[in-house]
């Protein structure tokens, strides 16, 4: 069905029909369907490593462990996050490879303190632009979105056709009680910031303790950081 490295585009029927054949699917069986309509070489997996990462990153690992884990290395982290990190990946085994800006563009945004002043320029250079040319190399783009966490992310489907490529959400209508019992039942580990209150975790310039996605971009109407828009 799929030759490898070569990208694929859909059609809106198309998307349709997988979307009507994944939507009554269990998160654990949309990702081993997967692996029968793509091949892995077409599959880009991305990770903040943030929250409740461990949920998605688990079902990969125990379905297809040799699927490559794209962490995007804005350089903004918290250390708690990069610790969290490197405690699943030993964890599960996974194949973690970071991605990041140019170094005279971080740098620059560092200078800058463009964060402060332009958050929106600040989450391009640093998330959305070093992941634009790795997608143009694969045909679905996997994410843990669930729909519970924002009104934008409310109004998506488990397969969407987003910037050129398939987003693929197979946590999408996962609900937040749902997703924190499996986390319990499964021993999961939780992000250590989660217990000092922070929910929804990004670079450490532009995140405070609050519910859900408030404590993101604080003071600022921003919700999103562009890569899923």
């Amino acid at each position: 069905m799929s030759v490898e490295n070569s990208k694929r585009t859909f059609s809106p029927t198309s998307i349709a029909e997988l979307n009507q054949k994944y939507r009554t699917l269990t998160p654990e069986q949309r990702v081993s369907e997967l692996y029968i309509d793509f091949n892995e070489a077409e599959i880009m997996l991305t990770s903040s490593f943030a929250g409740t990462s461990a949920l998605l990153l688990k079902l990969f690992s125990d379905i297809h462990p040799s699927q490559e884990v794209l962490f995007i290395d804005t350089g903004y982290h918290f250390k708690d996050t990069i610790i969290y990190k490197d405690y699943l990946t030993q964890l599960y085994n996974l194949k973690v490879t970071s991605v990041g800006a140019e170094k005279w563009k971080h740098d620059f945004t560092t200078k800058d303190q463009t964060w402060k002043k332009d958050p929106d320029l600040c989450c391009s250079i640093n998330k959305v632009e070093p992941l634009e040319a790795l997608k143009e190399n694969h045909t679905v783009w996997v994410s843990g979105l669930m729909a519970w966490q924002s009104d934008y992310r409310a109004s998506l489907d488990i397969f969407e056709e987003r910037g050129g490529i398939l987003k693929f959400y197979p946590l999408l209508d996962v609900s937040r009680e749902d997703r924190d019992n499996y986390i319990r039942e499964h021993h999961l580990p939780f992000h250590p910031l989660i217990s000092k209150g922070y929910f929804s975790i990004g670079c450490e310039h532009c995140t405070v303790p609050g519910e859900d996605r408030n404590g993101r971009w604080n003071n600022n109407p921003k919700t999103e950081c562009g890569l899923h828009l």
